[in-house]
């Protein structure tokens, strides 16, 4: 009868296991996958590297020795693993290279691995010379998007998605100053720029936006706005005015430049960042929604409205780093068909990102130039995944990513609870969205945006 009772309570556990595997991943992965997968990585690992050709063959010495002692032949000798370490996602591989390997090979076996070590997902990066990190996914992290509890923000350094790999992925304006998002209809693109600007609320930057739309996408925002248009009419004369900004920001930093000699070299600068805090212009980050109504003409004086608005945005694009100035460029298409200039606002576009795309010519715009690889990662995003996306830079570089849903009405409470650190700017006074007076005691608290898309 014990016996019986042991079997039952037995493929319990084992049926809890397979439910909680299939409902909760993250939790049967702190539970029980993390030591399935310690357990195959460290039994499989020589093994593995032979057949995935990752191994040096043994060394004169060592086959002279054998010879000498009548000994066998050693076998080929995989990476020394230098560390393995475990996270909230799947664990992480430190490999010490033979003489002989190269960091690429570990990057083109990155699939054969992850089937043979029963993975997810794997990435291979190289840390240094000789020393390469194998980031191993042990579930699907962008099925049910989870961001941790603790992110570090710094600075314009702020999360915007989680990578398939499991870590944050963040959008560094500093770094990567000027940003392309394209993506088709219902592709998850709105809720990217809502996350940025759900982001950007609490920091003390300026935001101002274009949304051709009617305002429908950016306007509910409006009381973290310092400028918004909503007719390509007004947005060229915002622009306009960010451009002379733009100058007069120079000036200043021109004018407190110290470049005499009894002045330390530290302290000389040329951007508003080595400027002193009291004299540090605010930053701004500008957000472009449907870049392409911006571009189209019909008409003779549209046209000369294109040429202008077209001329500005690249100005801002090529000088407005230093000022700064931000610029994030949104659309479902963008490329030489919208006319002269866009090609050259491109180039100056670090970073690129790309949601569900209808064709492969939308996401050749974004990646054709850097990144092959990208272009083909991009068109296979499934329809049923909103939001998720492939995020590059001008290095080559890419991975996937996903965004957490932020509704509108999340987004708006954050703006609205941090309406009060809306900058006042003269140059974009005119531009300033006129609201309604708005009680402090009406103002809803931040809601948390759920874990999951």
């Amino acid at each position: 009868m014990s016996g019986n009772w042991l079997l039952a309570l037995a493929l319990a556990v084992v049926a809890a296991v397979l439910v909680l595997r299939k409902l909760r991943p993250a939790w049967y992965w702190l539970t029980f996958g993390i030591m399935f997968a310690m357990v195959r990585v460290t039994f499989r690992y020589a093994s593995v590297m032979d057949a995935c050709g990752l191994t040096v063959p043994p060394s004169r010495l060592r086959l002279s020795l054998a010879r000498m002692t009548t000994r066998p032949a050693p076998e080929s000798r995989p990476p020394r693993i230098l560390r393995i370490r475990a996270t909230r996602t799947g664990l992480v591989l430190r490999l010490k290279l033979r003489p002989g390997q190269d960091a690429f090979d570990f990057v083109a076996s990155t699939d054969r691995l992850r089937h043979s070590f029963s993975m997810q997902g794997i990435t291979s990066r190289e840390i240094k010379s000789g020393v390469i990190e194998l980031r191993m996914t042990g579930y699907d992290v962008l099925k049910r998007v989870q961001m941790p509890a603790k992110i570090e923000r710094e600075g314009l350094r702020i999360p915007v998605a989680l990578r398939e790999d499991g870590e944050v992925h963040f959008r560094d304006y500093r770094q990567v100053p000027h940003a392309l998002n394209l993506g088709a209809t219902e592709s998850g693109k709105s809720v990217y720029q809502r996350q940025l600007v759900k982001e950007l609320a609490p920091l003390d930057v300026a935001l101002a936006g274009i949304d051709c739309k009617e305002g429908v996408e950016l306007f509910p925002l409006a009381r973290r706005f310092s400028a918004l248009a909503d007719n390509p009419d007004t947005a060229a004369d915002m622009l306009d005015a960010l451009v002379d900004r733009m100058t007069a920001t120079y000036r200043i930093v021109r004018r407190e430049q110290r470049i005499s000699s009894d002045i330390p070299d530290a302290e000389i600068t040329a951007d508003i960042w080595g400027l002193p805090e009291h004299l540090r212009p605010v930053p701004i980050v500008l957000l472009v929604d449907e870049v392409a109504e911006l571009a189209l003409f019909a008409n003779a004086a549209e046209k000369k409205r294109r040429e202008r608005i077209i001329t500005a945005l690249v100005r801002l694009v090529q000088l407005g780093r230093a000022a700064g100035i931000y610029v994030e460029i949104c659309g479902q298409r963008f490329g030489a068909e919208l006319g002269d200039g866009i090609t050259m606002l491109r180039a100056q576009l670090t970073g690129r990102t790309s949601h569900r795309v209808n064709d492969e010519a939308s996401a050749k715009m974004a990646f054709g130039d850097i990144s092959p690889d990208a272009v083909l990662a991009a068109t296979q995003i499934p329809t049923d995944r909103p939001g998720t996306a492939v995020a590059g830079d001008s290095t080559g570089g890419w991975v996937r990513i996903r965004t957490p849903f932020t509704s509108l009405r999340q987004a708006v409470n954050i703006c609205n609870a941090n309406a009060y650190r809306t900058p006042d700017l003269p140059e974009l006074a005119p531009f300033l969205p006129r609201l309604p007076a708005m009680s402090l005691a009406k103002v809803p608290a931040p809601a948390e945006a759920p874990a999951s898309v």
